[in-house]
């Protein structure tokens, strides 16, 4: 098959490209580092990056960095960009990684903004298919440093179920090949406290800067991140085992 990954260079479409080479599969690379812009392409460039693919993944990301009006218009227009220009192409299926929960907060922005990116895909091409996931392993080090100031980082105090990327990216490429043919929620084994994770992770690199909880957003304090249906795949190592797996 030939497959398009949108966000090819990041953490997840890295992974992606480098399994469905593995497995025999053609793959184009689709991101800013190699030369397409997802927000403002140019003019026919998407569809002609597309012809004669069978399979998109959008695996994009904002980095967390972006306002919350920001990530709403980033997330929903590259949804329809890509949308659009793979039914143009005669693209059979387009697929999303989304995440768990989002249904159930209204009050977290983020969630909002990816809870709008599916819509907008669906829109976009009548084949879209949807994976959601909980949070990556790599979510502890990430809040621990993208929250940081000075000696210290604020964390919200939140339950998380996380999940090893390769369980998603597995099941990425089962959706874009056809061996998953509906949408799909995965989770890893067990969950835990977000607080926990980023202390344990401060505690493993040596780092001696103090995690301090906060609140975050009613709807992800109550639980929105954790899965909540038995069709939830739990899958994966657990987080534990994930962290022995890392550089000190």
């Amino acid at each position: 098959m030939r497959i398009a990954v949108a966000g090819a260079t990041g953490l997840i479409g890295s992974q992606l490209t480098a399994l469905a080479r593995k497995e025999g599969h053609e793959v184009v690379e689709i991101a800013r580092e190699t030369g397409y812009d997802l927000v403002h392409p140019e003019p026919g460039q998407l569809e002609a990056a597309l012809a004669g693919v069978d399979a998109v993944v959008e695996v994009t990301s904002t980095g967390g960095l972006l306002s919350d009006q920001e990530t709403l218009d980033f997330f929903t227009t590259v949804a329809r960009n890509l949308g659009t220009a793979a039914a143009a192409a005669g693209v059979s299926r387009t697929v999303t990684l989304s995440i768990v929960g989002i249904q159930k907060s209204p009050d977290y922005g983020y969630y909002v903004a990816k809870l709008a990116q599916e819509a907008a895909a669906r829109e976009a091409h009548p084949a879209a298919l949807v994976l959601r996931a909980t949070q990556f392993h790599d979510f502890a080090r990430q809040m621990f440093e993208w929250n940081r100031d000075g000696d210290l980082t604020r964390v919200m105090d939140v339950p998380t179920q996380p999940v090893d990327t390769a369980e998603i990216v597995r099941l990425l490429l089962d959706q874009a090949t056809g061996v998953l043919p509906g949408d799909a929620q995965v989770a890893g084994p067990r969950p835990e406290r977000l607080v926990d994770l980023v202390e344990r992770y401060a505690a493993h690199v040596g780092s001696s800067v103090r995690v301090v909880p906060v609140d975050g957003p009613a709807s992800v304090m109550a639980g929105a991140m954790l899965p909540d249906s038995d069709e939830v795949l739990l899958r994966g190592i657990d987080w534990g085992t994930w962290l022995e797996q890392q550089q000190r």
